[in-house]
């Protein structure tokens, strides 16, 4: 007879309004993060084929009216935004005398936005690494909650016998299951994305100056 309600479905079923609640929350929290990795693994991978190949053509090239026109190809690149961005303060600069100036303008621009694109590219990464780091704990208290309502049935029915326990313990423990199973798909995200948007981030930095020294000699 307890064999039906040994399954993870059963002792859902079973589950206290707490443990259920906390499971709610778990569940919303893995849903919430496998949508933000499976988003932002796209984005991110195409920013980084994008600026690596429009990277190449502007080194080989080195004229920024044919990069610009180029540049239109890599829509979904962090480098060719920042260099349309940069691009258009520079014509908009018109006759400016002082290199110093122009080449402070332009480097403004450059940085502004870089500054957005890394925005952009981190946006929703911190929810990652915020159910990393509470999911387990919120797991855990489903845990003990449905332990302590373990320990009071059996003060009530006086058995301590394992057929009583089980069930109840059973139940307790899928809350820290449903945790770990929301954190470590967060945690591995958080990780990979925060690496590959650092490197997205050097390679801005290293291009800004590059930049602002070509449209100079133009």
């Amino acid at each position: 007879m307890h064999d039906s309600k040994l399954g993870i479905f059963g002792l859902i079923s079973d589950a206290g309004p707490i443990v259920l609640f906390v499971l709610c929350i778990l569940l919303f929290f893995s849903i919430v993060s496998w949508a933000i990795i499976a988003y932002k693994f796209g984005y991110v991978r195409k920013s980084l084929a994008e600026s690596g190949a429009f990277l190449d053509y502007f080194f080989e090239v080195g004229n920024v009216e044919k990069i610009f026109t180029e540049s239109e190809q890599y829509r979904n690149g962090s480098l060719p935004r920042v260099f349309r961005a940069g691009y258009v303060e520079f014509r908009a600069m018109g006759q400016i005398t002082d290199p110093r100036q122009a080449k402070a303008r332009v480097a403004r621009a450059v940085k502004r936005e870089a500054n957005a694109e890394c925005k952009r590219l981190s946006s929703l990464v911190p929810f990652l690494a915020t159910v990393g780091n509470t999911a387990p704990f919120i797991g855990l208290f489903g845990t003990v909650w449905g332990i302590m309502n373990s320990f009071q049935n059996i003060g009530i029915t006086q058995s301590a016998s394992l057929a009583a326990v089980a069930p109840g313990i059973s139940e307790a423990l899928i809350a820290t299951a449903a945790g770990l199973a929301a954190a470590i798909p967060a945690v591995i995200g958080y990780n990979y994305f925060t690496n590959q948007i650092g490197s997205i981030e050097r390679d801005l930095e290293e291009f800004s100056p590059e930049f602002v020294s070509v449209c100079i000699k133009e």
